[in-house]
């Protein structure tokens, strides 16, 4: 594995989704908090919205994370081996650049927040949905994964 950083006592992940602006990035957040002693973690959109969402930056910071994330295309990691590449939606599965493949690769869907329709409260609790789903399953998976 080539690995980027100098870091070699930790492993990389990269979550990929499409737009790279909830759902990686709030794992990203979760690993990096969480995990940061043995995981080092990136993320990537195959189409990024160049924007991290306020919501998700919102329910990070309710669970005490402060993540200054930035919206980027698969191509800035294009140099780059992972230990693992994580896609958290479909679409992101199905776009992965063949060069990412080439990666041990998982599939973990989850929802799109930010495609969750209704008031204020109601996107905000779906968007703490999500954020809870990816810090049980992500956590999980990382663990497993040795």
């Amino acid at each position: 594995m080539t690995n980027s950083n100098n870091n070699t006592n930790k492993r990389s992940v990269l979550f990929l989704c499409t737009g790279n602006s909830c759902r990686s990035q709030i794992a990203e957040a979760i690993v990096t908090n969480q995990l940061g002693e043995k995981w080092q973690a990136f993320s990537a959109g195959t189409k990024p919205a160049g924007y991290v969402h306020p919501l998700a930056l919102d329910v990070l910071e309710e669970i005490g994370i402060q993540h200054q994330g930035e919206s980027k295309n698969t191509s800035v990691y294009s140099d780059r081996d992972f230990d693992l590449v994580v896609t958290v939606c479909d679409s992101a599965a199905e776009d992965c650049p063949v060069w990412l493949r080439a990666n041990p690769q998982v599939h973990l869907a989850f929802e799109d927040p930010a495609a969750f329709e209704g008031n204020q409260e109601e996107k905000l609790n779906q968007f703490r949905l999500v954020r809870d789903e990816i810090g049980k399953k992500i956590p999980d998976l990382l663990a497993g994964y040795r």
